[in-house]
């Protein structure tokens, strides 16, 4: 198989990985975002507080609860979202398109290879940039939730625990965790693309380079092969003299 094919076929099974991906990043997020209406829990900030609360049966008990002073800004969970929702729709496109190219037997032209470099290299750094924020405001979160790792139970297992919130915290951790750790395989994912597309990029340079090259290099050989016999039709001894009988 030559070279252009196995750079396509490359391509293409890292394309359909990226749609993967991206959906174990998309829907966690979507998840967790209506089972907390719509607020984002990164980077959210609050305390634990004890006071009487009605619970159960309509008695008061004294119980202790999170109380957050601030929801995480939107903006935070809305990047992930849309690097995923982007992974996704651009790995599927890719994918056809590159299925299509072996099917034809031909590649990008220069231009369009380079322009494929400029893209993955920019979802490169904003997915790693995607990734660090959800890291961090999943980091920020688990403190809140576990008051700065006083409480007697970790992140996790938080979840079983009742926060007494108005939103729904029984798999947040989960979810968060499930996108998290998709996020950054979509990172590494467009690392690859990166350097599947400077790979494809290069090869289609040395072949715009190299084809009028061979072709002047064949002219001149065909020239010389002129040069070293100027008249193939004539033949190497010359004709005999036709004798005369009386």
């Amino acid at each position: 198989m030559e070279l252009v094919r196995r750079l396509l076929l490359a391509h293409c099974a890292a394309h359909t990985l990226s749609v993967i991906a991206g959906l174990l990043v998309v829907v966690p997020l979507a998840l967790n975002g209506s089972a907390f209406k719509g607020r984002c829990a990164l980077f959210s900030r609050g305390f634990w507080r004890t006071e009487n609360l009605t619970v159960g049966d309509g008695e008061a008990e004294e119980v202790t609860h999170l109380v957050v002073q601030q929801w995480g800004p939107p903006a935070a969970c809305q990047f992930a979202t849309f690097v995923g929702v982007f992974t996704v729709l651009y790995g599927a496109t890719q994918s056809w398109r590159s299925l299509f190219y072996l099917h034809r037997r031909h590649d990008d032209t220069l231009f369009s290879a380079f322009l494929t470099l400029l893209l993955s290299l920019c979802l490169l750094f904003l997915s790693g940039g995607a990734s660090v924020t959800l890291t961090l405001g999943l980091a920020s979160w688990c403190d809140t939730v576990t008051d700065q790792n006083t409480r007697p139970y970790s992140c996790a297992e938080s979840q079983s625990v009742p926060l007494y919130l108005d939103v729904e915290t029984s798999s947040f951790y989960s979810e968060l965790t499930c996108a998290q750790i998709a996020l950054w395989c979509v990172t590494g994912l467009w690392l690859t693309h990166s350097i599947l597309s400077f790979l494809r990029l290069y090869h289609s340079h040395s072949q715009q380079i190299s084809g009028p090259c061979l072709s002047r290099e064949k002219e001149l050989l065909l020239g010389q092969a002129h040069l070293d016999c100027p008249l193939p039709c004539q033949h190497a001894h010359p004709p005999q003299t036709p004798a005369v009988f009386i």
